[in-house]
């Protein structure tokens, strides 16, 4: 008989950890719903596979108890990415904007969070209130960063605010990424008709999308940050200086993934980074405006 330590689960254990018959277990190996494998005739179910196959089908809050997979969530940063590999964390990332990166701590999918959604008076406090108020969750500021439009070198639609994109190419972010929001509160304010933008008709992914969009003339502007435009030896129009935080499970907080990835960015190798690539501020990194209970 295995032992309940095993790395691997029987059809029979897995049958009882899940409360059903065995033949069920077999229709769900068979139609490739569950983790497994065969060896020797025998259906084995990888323990750890079976137990993260368990967590993806959560719904509802993550509980305090539960360890998330070492991976970031959220909205993407050049300035994040390049300290994650740096850092030597071992945090894996997976980049598709503030709300899905919301909605994946709360299902406890990922350590942390990055997050820059714009509220009246500040960045993330009430959406991260709305959602993980009531469980153990931190949320430190990461840098300060300059957004705006990215344009063509030179500027030659003359482009100086959100109300001169009428009529023309706009490239746009996934719904899930805050700065779409962003960009429509804005059109909002500024009497723009979003109707009226043309553009690539699939949105860009991540920052650096949004900002080659423009490189290679398929668009001819886009909200996104004074880095990237400057990596790319693109124009800039600034609009908004906003809070990127990081949101982290107080738990992980203590754990060495995430203490590299903060020791690295308060290292002077760090510092000198974020003054490279332009647009940011990392002098209030480690400011905490919201810290759970």
């Amino acid at each position: 008989m295995e032992s309940a330590q095993s790395d691997y689960l029987t059809t029979k254990e897995l049958a009882e950890l899940l409360r059903i018959k065995e033949r069920k277990v077999y229709d769900l190996a068979a139609n490739g719903e569950v983790p497994c494998m065969r060896v020797v005739g025998k259906l084995l179910f990888p323990r750890s596979q079976i137990l993260a196959w368990m967590a993806a089908a959560q719904s509802g809050p993550c509980t305090a108890d539960h360890q998330p997979p070492a991976i970031l969530v959220g909205s993407h940063d050049p300035l994040l990415d390049w300290a994650l590999r740096e850092s030597g964390s071992g945090l894996a990332a997976f980049f598709d904007g503030s709300h899905d990166g919301l909605r994946r701590m709360a299902k406890g999918e990922a350590l942390a969070c990055g997050l820059h959604i714009h509220e009246d008076g500040g960045w993330n406090v009430g959406a991260v209130s709305r959602v993980l108020g009531q469980q153990p969750v931190v949320l430190v500021q990461f840098a300060r960063r300059q957004r705006g439009l990215i344009v063509a070198a030179g500027n030659p639609h003359s482009i100086l605010g959100v109300a001169d994109l009428a009529g023309l190419r706009f490239a746009r972010r996934q719904p899930s990424a805050a700065s779409q929001t962003l960009f429509e509160g804005l059109a909002h304010r500024e009497g723009l008709d979003m109707s009226t933008l043309q553009g690539p008709a699939t949105p860009a992914r991540t920052e650096d999308d949004l900002a080659r969009l423009v490189q290679d003339g398929k668009a001819d502007a886009g909200l996104g940050l004074a880095s990237v435009a400057a990596q790319l030896g693109l124009g800039f129009v600034p609009l908004v200086s906003e809070r990127f935080d990081l949101l982290v499970w107080r738990r992980a907080w203590f754990e060495e993934p995430i203490q590299k990835l903060l020791e690295f960015a308060r290292s002077a190798a760090f510092a000198s980074r974020a003054a490279e690539m332009q647009g940011y501020d990392v002098s209030g990194f480690g400011t905490c405006p919201f810290n759970g209970p």
